[in-house]
């Protein structure tokens, strides 16, 4: 999977880090006719040392346009019931979206679908390839690799993790704390099989959670407020079991372990998502708690609004400012991301006068519809929309759902490929020339509103009754 080829570096772009994040970025350009080189300084093996294990309703549709999402249902499970802190239940059955549940499944199932769309689509895969630094100037980046050839390229995207040599190589600092310390992981065999697919509960000073691998073993994370030691302290089954306990009431019988280790969970963002020519996203750019399973899904969202954006730069259909909205939609999501998994962790550990405003909000979710939706929204992630010029159609920014064509057809699908996609009420002949980056379909019911979708499924532009001179403009803006 070494590609020997390099791309003109007037038109390549060089990903770093081979997670979910940078799979599908890599693989959404080599789609679109990007040359690109993924550069991943682990061997090639998969790994199960995953702290992920869900997939959103927003992550799940932005895989459906890139025709992946049925292969992951197939081996997921759907789960239609968040449970949260203190009883709180999320019923996401009422969700707008094809995938009204979270798809519980290990991240390296995700990672392998990904590697197998990116491989097809010929991305250049260099594996024990080491980033030591970079630099660049107005024309491209220049990438260096421990005991290789310096790369060159037009673009780096760093998708390399919480310890990201891209984000350091451009000196941007990563500003935060750690939220939890000594979060212990396992994943171990059980007598019981719990009555939920994940289980998870915080007592007192204990927090558990456990997850199904789907071959027999669970992957369990536990933490105990008052065990605050280094991530190097030995960890045995017997501390496992034990906080376990203290948090769900019982161990479940585990035993053998495969693996176990110990870790801390930090909450920081950078403060520039682009540096020039170099771009971060995923973990590289934010992370928090594990709490509400997030963290691969914002780095998916990541990719998807970067991606397109990129394609569209480098084959002249935009002018490079079009990358500066990557950094004005991603960044304030990635604080809200931030704010929202340490809400939780923070609500789920409750103690003293906490518990009387973890109670008032359970109560809010609970019986306030608005407030329901909010949170499930940003949980989920289809509760996000991006800045809409003033005096916009309210549709401007917004996601859009899986909306029904006529022909029988749905808008994500017509989205694969990377394509815009005109929603029209009637017959529109948008010509030949953008057929290589805009599908035109009809609504299959009558609305009359016209309706321009970015590759990402967010809407670019809306009009009620445009006529073809105002659709034009509109296409020459964004499409080009």
């Amino acid at each position: 999977m070494n590609g020997p080829t390099a791309a003109p570096e007037t038109s390549r772009v060089i990903v770093v880090g081979s997670g979910p994040t940078g799979l599908l970025l890599a693989g959404d350009l080599a789609v679109a006719g990007v040359p690109v080189t993924l550069l991943e300084k682990r061997p090639h093996q998969t790994s199960n040392l995953s702290r992920a294990f869900v997939l959103h309703a927003r992550a799940l549709e932005q895989l459906d346009a890139r025709a992946v999402a049925d292969d992951l249902e197939a081996v997921g499970r759907p789960l239609t019931r968040l449970n949260l802190f203190g009883g709180l239940t999320l019923d996401l059955g009422g969700l707008p979206s094809r995938f009204p549940h979270v798809l519980v499944l290990p991240q390296y199932e995700v990672e392998k679908v990904l590697e197998r769309r990116a491989v097809e689509a010929g991305v250049d895969f260099r594996y024990e390839s080491e980033v030591t630094g970079l630099a660049q100037d107005a024309d491209g980046v220049t990438v260096h690799v421990k005991g290789a050839e310096d790369l060159s390229a037009a673009y780096v995207v760093g998708t390399d993790g919480m310890r990201s040599a891209v984000r350091e190589a451009v000196g941007l600092p990563f500003p935060g704390r750690s939220a939890i310390r000594s979060v212990v992981l396992a994943d171990v065999l059980l007598d019981e099989k719990p009555g939920t697919l994940i289980t998870a509960a915080a007592v007192g000073d204990a927090f558990a959670f456990l997850a199904p691998f789907g071959d027999g073993y669970y992957r369990v994370i536990c933490w105990h407020r008052g065990r605050d030691v280094p991530d190097d302290e030995p960890v045995d089954l017997d501390e496992v079991r034990e906080v376990t306990r203290l948090a769900l009431g019982r161990d479940f019988g585990m035993h053998e372990a495969r693996w176990m280790s110990r870790f801390h969970s930090d909450e920081r963002q950078a403060p520039a998502y682009r540096v020039g020519r170099v771009f971060l996203a995923g973990d590289a750019a934010h992370v928090h708690t594990p709490a509400g399973g997030q963290g691969m899904n914002t780095g998916l969202q990541d990719a998807a609004n970067l991606s397109w954006k990129l394609t569209a730069v480098l084959h002249g259909h935009a002018t490079p400012d079009l990358l500066d909205t990557y950094q004005a939609e991603r960044h304030p999501v990635g604080r809200s991301v931030l704010r929202s998994s340490g809400a939780i962790v923070r609500l789920a550990m409750a103690k003293g006068w906490q518990l009387p405003v973890r109670a008032a909000l359970i109560t809010a979710v609970g019986r306030l519809a608005p407030v329901r939706r909010r949170v499930m929204g940003q949980i989920t992630g289809v509760g996000y929309r991006y800045p809409a010029p003033r005096g916009a159609h309210p549709f401007t920014g917004a996601r859009v759902p899986d909306l029904a064509l006529a022909g029988g057809g749905r808008l994500y699908e017509a989205l694969r490929g990377g394509r815009f996609v005109l929603v029209t009420p009637g017959p529109y002949d948008a010509g030949e020339g953008r057929a290589d980056r805009l599908a035109v379909a009809r609504w299959a019911s009558d609305r009359g509103t016209t309706l321009l979708v970015r590759p990402d499924g967010y809407a670019a532009w809306a009009a009620e009754g445009a006529r073809g001179a105002d659709i034009e403009s509109a296409l020459a803006a964004h499409v080009g």
